[in-house]
């Protein structure tokens, strides 16, 4: 099953001091990769070996393919030395089972992946030059660049809004503008700031499988998404938005992962089509009822050091000014049902894994926005919130009501904190998010009256509703054209 190619015997090495998991550059012709590689029940792969462009994508038994196992650090690893510094460099790890098919499979940590699928429907102006699919490699590869290009910044001492005036614009550029990328968004800023919008929430721009999506499905956390543009890019638009005043918040997506995750693939139930059990990273079955893709086990030290590596290093390479968490009621191996079986009774567990996370996040930039998308047990909120943690407040239903014309059900009072026992600022409140159908559509099909068959009427109601929205004191969110009806 070696399809041609017969690993030797393990070599075994200590692996050097001072590097990471993944892609580390040593110097401006060195690089060493490294692999972690334990399962559940502290076995490990019986051979590993990477290709690429730097040995033209042949296997091969020496040091320009074998990777060394220190069964102490529970890693494979390699160094590969006279690379040229300004070259990008397409790889994967070979890995498997003598009994078993091997596997290919890209690096967790890479900062750009190539992609046969989906690359070759990424528009030039969106990404220019990109670099070709390598012919040698099978399925997603792995980019690393030693010399890579260094952004310079021209907002360095940029305030973010104070919680209390958070006016949030949450944008998707898939749909923001008709070029669905960067380039249309960045020629918006300035109508965006002229309605007084002072941060812009990304839905999830980290690598997902595929061109064509809202993001929650991601593959690739260190890359960012080919789909709307390139790194550079990424990096020009949060530097116009902070030059207009205007913070910028990550949506990231912890709760799961889908297959074509690294970590995934590596301990894999192909009959299944699942995790498999002795896989470190992941539950095969999500303990929760919200359960998408592949279920991260956030008590796992694995997971928890590569969520707080990977917020550390959006909020440092990216400069951005926090993040939104997508379902974090998600972020516990206990089934924690209660009257509706959502599992959002108390969870000690859950409360400390967020707080460890919001604790990274702090130890990086002191000020950064945590956001939960989490709706759970009161007790629960209001210990995130005076942990410095913010919490979504979903208002839809009772601004759908007000908006169609309807008195039962339109009590805009959670709004404001002094509801609940959660402290000052800590609630997000929106009409709207994507989540939801938008007020104006319900208007047209079950208004009140002329609500249902004028546009103007419908209009003045959503007016109405903006004033009893934005005045409310506290941080509030728009979801992308709420401003337009």
């Amino acid at each position: 099953k070696y399809n041609a190619f017969q690993p030797a015997a393990i070599v075994r090495k200590t692996l050097p001091s001072n590097v990471r998991h993944g892609i580390n550059i040593i110097d401006d012709k060195t690089v060493t990769l490294v692999l972690y590689d334990k399962d559940t029940n502290g076995s490990h792969k019986d051979f590993a070996h990477i290709i690429g462009d730097f040995n033209g994508w042949k296997l091969s038994n020496d040091e320009k393919s074998q990777m060394f196992r220190d069964d102490a650090a529970s890693c494979w690893w390699i160094t590969l030395t006279g690379l040229d510094a300004d070259k990008e460099y397409a790889f994967q790890y070979y890995v498997g089972m003598k009994d078993g098919d091997p596997i290919r499979l890209a690096d967790a940590y890479s900062r750009k992946i190539l992609d046969p699928d989906n690359d070759k429907y990424i528009l030039s102006t969106t990404y220019p030059n990109l670099q070709p699919y390598p012919s040698g490699a099978i399925g997603i590869a792995s980019v690393f660049q030693i010399k890579t290009d260094v952004y310079n910044w021209k907002v360095t001492d940029f305030n973010a809004p104070d919680a209390s005036e958070l006016v949030i614009y949450e944008m998707l550029f898939r749909d923001f503008t008709t070029s669905g990328d960067i380039n249309g968004a960045m020629e918006k800023l300035d109508y965006l700031q002229s309605l007084g919008v002072n941060a812009i929430e990304l839905m999830p721009v980290q690598e997902f499988d595929g061109n064509d999506s809202w993001g929650y499905n991601p593959c690739f956390y260190f890359a960012m998404d080919k789909a709307y543009g390139t790194d550079r890019m990424y990096k020009e638009f949060i530097d116009a938005c902070h030059e207009r005043g205007m913070a910028v918040i990550f949506d990231v997506v912890y709760n799961h992962a889908t297959g074509a995750n690294p970590f995934a693939k590596l301990y894999w139930n192909a009959s299944a089509n699942k995790t498999a059990a002795n896989n470190p990273w992941f539950n095969v079955d999500a303990p929760h009822p919200y359960s998408v893709f592949h279920d991260f086990n956030h008590e796992s030290s694995l997971v928890r050091d590569f969520v707080k590596r990977n917020l550390q290093f959006l909020l440092e390479e990216y400069n951005i000014d926090g993040f939104r968490f997508d379902l974090t009621k998600g972020f516990t191996q206990n089934r924690n049902g209660n009257a509706t079986n959502d599992n959002g009774n108390y969870d000690a567990s859950r409360v400390a894994i967020l707080k460890d996370y919001n604790a990274a996040i702090k130890t990086a930039k002191a000020d950064a926005y945590v956001i939960l998308e989490h709706f759970c047990d009161n007790q629960e909120e209001t210990e995130l919130g005076n942990a410095g943690m913010m919490l979504w407040r979903n208002l839809n239903n009772a601004y759908c009501q007000s908006g169609m014309g309807y008195k039962e059900n339109s009590d805009f009072s959670n709004l404001y904190y002094t509801t609940s026992s959660r402290p000052a600022n800590s609630l997000v409140g929106y009409m709207e998010s994507h989540d939801e159908e938008r007020v104006s559509y319900k208007q047209t099909q079950w208004g009140v009256g002329t609500i249902k068959t004028d546009l103007a009427t419908r209009m003045d109601q959503l007016k109405a509703n903006a004033a009893f929205f934005f005045t409310v004191p506290g941080p509030k969110m728009i979801w992308q054209f709420g401003e337009l009806g």
